[in-house]
């Protein structure tokens, strides 16, 4: 059995930057044809011109004869200037602007502390139609992990919108059923990405058999009630969601460590794994649409004209990749087998 689907997009994709972004981007670029890229390097990227530079570093370390279109956005601050956002609306690479609450996760901590201080920003942004993409997490302490999302959309998101009712939102990497229930109540301004990590596993795969670090993510995974919500979601042919994998490589020490990195890498096989869940729901019909209709059209991008082909043949994920300075990448699912393998 076999499917062919139109080349689709990953609409949050983490690349880093140098070495490491070298040894993982020809993953990314053999499945899809654009992904929304996440500006959290460090320094962030938080100006045109930064993300301008950033898009030639990714576009040089093509392979050759690979054509893949990064889309940049900008990392937002408590100082962000109103007059910044004008400028990338005005650029035609810029594509969104992203809101890290400071500490949420990876390279976050020149995130947003009070979303108070971004009115004027947000406020331009409706105007100018420029998606926020939202890591939807409180970071008070006094919060239980597994329960930042649910209190992100009532302290956070719901007076957000009520303030800018216009602004086009993305809530990415959702990880529960209230998420899922919020974007499908609001308005055709607000929609989500789904990571297929998410509809793939709840949080007992963290702890199968001892600490299994590779299966640690930001959001958390969660319980399988929500991981059933989130496939219902994905599979329902709604275009409020669409897929988002947010690939991110850590490399193996610092996943494998005392304080390990949070982050799972699935660039390597990520339609692989889509297909997987989209499988188990009986419903290979529609991942044509989340995976390459859904997030074109939010973003207001021409969808793709190719085609890649994914074919149900067994195959063995790599225990781990090349990465940076001689290190090691293990991808999610190293050295296990897999369903659909993505055809050159």
């Amino acid at each position: 059995m076999q499917i062919t689907i139109t080349r689709p997009d990953d609409w949050h994709l983490h690349l880093r930057d140098g070495a490491a972004m070298a040894a993982v981007l020809p993953h990314s670029a053999r499945q899809f044809a654009r992904a929304i890229v996440m500006p959290n390097l460090r320094p962030p990227v938080t100006t045109v011109a930064v993300a301008g530079a950033y898009r030639a570093r990714i576009l040089a370390a093509l392979p050759q004869g690979v054509s893949f279109a990064p889309l940049m956005t900008l990392y937002l601050t408590d100082s962000t200037p109103p007059e910044e956002i004008r400028r990338a609306a005005a650029s035609g690479f810029v594509h969104a602007v992203k809101l890290y609450p400071a500490g949420a996760t990876t390279n976050s901590d020149s995130g947003v502390s009070d979303i108070g201080r971004c009115a004027a920003v947000l406020a331009v942004m409706e105007e100018c139609g420029l998606p926020l993409l939202v890591h939807g997490e409180v970071t008070d302490p006094a919060i239980d992990v597994f329960d930042r999302e649910k209190v992100f959309i009532e302290r956070i998101l719901q007076p957000l919108l009520l303030r800018h009712p216009r602004i086009r939102l993305v809530f990415e990497h959702i990880t529960t059923s209230d998420a899922a229930d919020f974007v499908r109540d609001c308005g055709d301004n607000v929609a989500a990405t789904i990571t297929a990590h998410h509809l793939l596993y709840n949080r007992n795969a963290i702890f199968a058999g001892g600490i299994r670090p590779h299966h640690y993510c930001l959001p958390v995974l969660k319980r399988e009630q929500h991981r059933q919500a989130l496939l219902g979601a994905a599979t329902s042919g709604n275009p409020k969601f669409f897929l988002g994998t947010d690939s991110a490589p850590h490399s193996q020490a610092s996943k494998e460590a005392a304080c390990g990195c949070a982050g799972c890498y699935t660039a390597a096989a990520a339609l692989e794994l889509y297909a997987e869940a989209f499988e188990s729901m009986a419903a290979l019909d529609r991942l044509e649409a989340f995976a390459s209709f859904h997030g074109a059209d939010f973003h207001r991008l021409p969808r793709n004209a190719g085609k890649i082909t994914l074919r149900q043949e067994e195959w063995l994920l790599p225990t781990a990749f090349a990465y940076a300075d001689g290190e090691a990448l293990v991808p999610l699912r190293a050295g296990e087998r897999l369903r659909w393998r993505l055809l050159d």
